[in-house]
């Protein structure tokens, strides 16, 4: 074991000034990027959705940004290449959740709100308790989100910089965050959108380079690699081409991918940061627009994390990466270390840090916007705020945002981060999205129905978590030594997303509250997209 973790210490330190000098430009060449295109970021439209400005094509590039996160690249890489086919299901199951957004939300959405997703919740329901309710919902949802985001920078810097250790890796995690809320209180919407178009482009472009690479090395022959990488993990060996080598060892496991599948394939159409970004385009066609672009080019990436999962199995192995910094998510650096040395490893972690910074600053303008503009102007200043002083709201909120991802990320370091990003989703289709649909196509839908199922899936998604193998009671528990995992399933979706949607229904019917007419306005607008353009403020 001495000696894995010696070549584990080997492969993640390569050259660490060669590679903390690449980090360096892409943070200082990025930042240039943000403080140029974010000149006037004044008004509250300015600050959350770039004044709708961008194309669909634009904003389709920008949602890939944003989506393909350090989930997608580093962690879905570190679960094929130690869970072969089983992590390959996470690719699926993001992959998929696209048809969900593009048919029954993306249009919609665009023409009923206006920043926040509580813009569209409260347009026929009562203001105060929804915006409290939404508000709770995004925050929840982006603290989960971030906590992936911080635990892949912290492990991909450790890497980069050569430090082990507990407390280096904090420290990594904490600087990180730091130049993370400054992009975003610089930069608003329209500095992070183009972070997120440039970095969009250079991820796909890097991934299609490495995975010609690995192919390169078996004759262009992906069965090769596969082969590869089962001889060289002989634990797993022929199960890592088969279902079942993770989620197939029980019942337990397997009632456990159904949960996940659910997540997966449920939660994009509830995440608050993939929904703010319908905002950022003029029209509902281009927000249709920029959801096609984003499916193409999603697409085409999770197809290439096959092979660069499978070759990091083949090439790197399944000892070498469990023994790294991050675990898991150092799959892919280290197979960029193995393809090209330090170069290679130095632009690839770069990049892999730009898609961090860029996912964290969209998560961080959405909670920012909803403890602006749904907390402190509609419900504390009853609508009366200045746009300066929400702005000025919203910045300080971007840092308490910072804060509180900061301590997430050292607690939740050693985890896979797709698997973090997988309870996300859970918090996004337990509480959102039963929310949204409801309030779209139904229209006996009301304010108890709204608040029942947002707070019920919430709180079952969030208690279920509490008490699962996740947070206690097993070797990677983020609480290690500590053991009250009473649920026992990894993902919560299985019972907290029917629960949310049971709940909205449950809450309406018992509810007398019923305002026709408001109903056939939002459904005219929602379908025209009349009257958008209008403050939302009854």
């Amino acid at each position: 074991m001495s000696s894995l973790v010696a070549l584990a210490a080997e492969a993640k330190t390569g050259s660490p000034a060669l590679n903390i000098t690449i980090f360096v430009v892409f943070v200082v060449v990025t930042l240039a990027i943000v403080i140029k295109v974010a000149s006037g970021t004044k008004t509250a439209s300015q600050m959350y959705t770039g004044g709708a400005s961008f194309s669909g094509r634009q904003n389709g590039l920008a949602i890939a940004g944003d989506y393909l996160s350090a989930a997608s690249f580093l962690g879905i890489a570190g679960a094929i290449a130690l869970q072969g086919y089983d992590g390959f299901l996470y690719s699926i199951g993001f992959l998929v959740a696209w048809l969900v957004a593009l048919l029954l939300v993306a249009e919609l959405f665009r023409n009923t709100g206006r920043f926040t997703l509580a813009d569209v919740l409260t347009y026929r329901l009562k203001q105060r308790p929804m915006r409290i309710a939404t508000a709770s919902s995004v925050l929840a949802v982006s603290f989960f989100y971030l906590l992936a985001q911080m635990a892949g920078a912290g492990g991909l810097v450790s890497l980069l910089l050569g430090v082990d250790g507990s407390m280096a890796q904090n420290l990594v995690i904490a600087v990180v965050g730091i130049v993370m809320v400054a992009y975003v209180m610089i930069g608003g919407m329209k500095g992070t959108t183009w972070v997120q178009m440039i970095k969009a482009v250079m991820l796909i472009f890097a991934v299609a380079i490495m995975t010609f690479w690995v192919l390169g090395k078996f004759g262009m022959n992906l069965s090769g690699v596969m082969q590869a990488a089962v001889d060289k993990n002989p634990e797993a060996g022929e199960k890592l081409l088969e279902p079942g080598l993770k989620y197939g060892k029980s019942l337990t496991t397997k009632i456990d991918f159904i949960s996940l599948s659910l997540a997966l394939v449920l939660g994009t159409a509830g995440l608050p940061h993939v929904l703010q970004r319908f905002y950022t385009v003029p029209t509902s066609q281009q927000a249709r627009k920029s959801v096609e672009w984003a499916i193409w080019l999603i697409g085409g990436f999770y197809l290439l994390t096959l092979v660069i999962g499978y070759g990091a199995g083949a090439l790197v192995g399944p000892d070498v990466i469990a023994n790294a910094p991050g675990k898991a998510n150092a799959a892919a650096p280290l197979l960029a270390f193995e393809l090209g040395g330090s170069w290679l490893l130095g632009i690839v972690s770069g990049i892999a840090f730009a898609t961090i910074l860029a996912v964290v600053a969209g998560l961080t303008i959405t909670a920012s916007a909803s403890v602006a503009h749904d907390l402190y102007n509609q419900v504390f200043k009853n609508g009366t705020a200045t746009q300066e002083q929400e702005v000025k709201v919203s910045r300080y909120a971007a840092l308490g945002t910072g804060i509180v991802a900061i301590l997430g990320g050292m607690l939740a370091k050693d985890q896979n981060i797709a698997f973090l990003v997988a309870l996300a989703f859970a918090v996004a289709a337990s509480a959102n999205l039963p929310t949204i649909l409801y309030s779209l196509f139904w229209k006996r839908f009301n304010t108890r129905g709204a608040l029942w199922s947002m707070y019920g899936g919430l709180a079952s998604a969030l208690v279920l978590i509490a008490f699962s193998p996740v947070v206690s009671g097993s070797e990677t528990a983020m609480i290690p030594g500590a053991d009250f995992a009473v649920f026992p399933l990894a993902n919560p979706g299985l019972i907290s997303i029917p629960l949310g949607f049971i709940l909205g229904w449950v809450g309406s019917i018992t509810s007398k509250e019923f305002n026709r007419a408001k109903y056939a306005e939002m459904e005219v607008r929602s379908l025209t997209g009349h009257g958008v353009a209008e403050v939302i403020d009854h």
